[in-house]
Parts: structure tokens; sequence; C-alpha cells
């Protein structure tokens, strides 16, 4: 995985991929072994539940909208031009509640097995709960039990 000098334009993805990853729209922008980011797409009432990345620092630049944060457990949200940081090991929950579309800009570093997860979920048949956290696990994203909920 090394990068290319070029430009990914504003409504492509690289190799003209865009997944569904719970609900959202994702389009990779850029991969290597130390980066990868990804536009998305948020479409009102989607999510991603409260997880944990041991081996990643994430963060997302809101382009449009507004997100709500769960964020190492305090409530917050973040409108565009807010960069949001979530460093490894930090529990957070990414939401729109706002009743419009958000959209974004993703990115973690290094790229460890992201990439490779979202392909994974975007070919499940269908992305039940259970098998979208046992996968994840495998990708080294730890899904977090709900709030109240002792871990299994």
């Amino acid at each position: 995985m090394s990068e290319t000098a070029g430009i990914t334009r504003a409504n492509e993805g690289l190799d003209g991929i865009k997944w569904n990853i719970l609900g959202q729209t994702y389009v990779p922008k850029h991969l290597t072994e130390h980066s990868f980011s990804w536009h998305a797409t948020f479409p009102p009432d989607t999510f991603v539940p409260p997880h944990i990345h041991p081996t990643q620092d994430e963060y997302l630049y809101i382009l449009e909208g507004r997100l709500d944060f769960w964020l190492n457990g305090e409530e917050t949200s973040a409108t565009a031009g807010d960069l949001v940081r979530l460093p490894m090991g930090v529990p957070h929950g990414i939401f729109n509640k706002s009743g419009a579309t958000a959209k974004c800009l993703f990115w973690v570093s290094p790229t460890r097995k992201l990439y490779d997860l979202f392909w994974g979920i975007h070919n499940m048949t269908e992305q039940a709960p259970d098998a979208v956290v046992a996968l994840s696990a495998q990708h080294e994203v730890e899904f977090l039990p709900p709030p109240g909920q002792a871990a299994a």
C-alpha cells in the first residue's frame, strides 16, 4: 500500500468503491499502511454504536450538518468546520440525531485492519449487530455493550 500522487475527485472513491456501512455511505479516498481516509454520508437517525479503536487514532472533519458524539462517557456534538479527535483507546459513538443528512471526512492512523473490516461489513447479506460485532473484534475494533449492561 504505497501512496501515489494524484487527486481523488469529489464524488469518487478509490477504484470506484462505495460501501454501505450500518446505513451510512462510506467512500474511501486514500489508503496506505500509515493512514486511511474516507468520506461518510450519515442519513438522519443513523449511527455507529460506541466502540474503541485500541490500535488507531481516528479523526472526523465535519463538512456538512451536525453529528452527536458519545466521547469517553460524555455527550457532545460537532458541526461543519469542526474537527473531532478520537485517540486510540478512547471509547466513542457517533450519532446523527439532527433530522438532516451529515457529511464528514474520516481518517485513521495507522490503517491496521479497518479497510478490510469495511469490506467485510459491506459484503454481509444482513448487517446483523452480533455479526458486525464479531467481525469487528477480528479487525481490532471493540464494540461496547449498551449503557447499563456488562460486557459478555
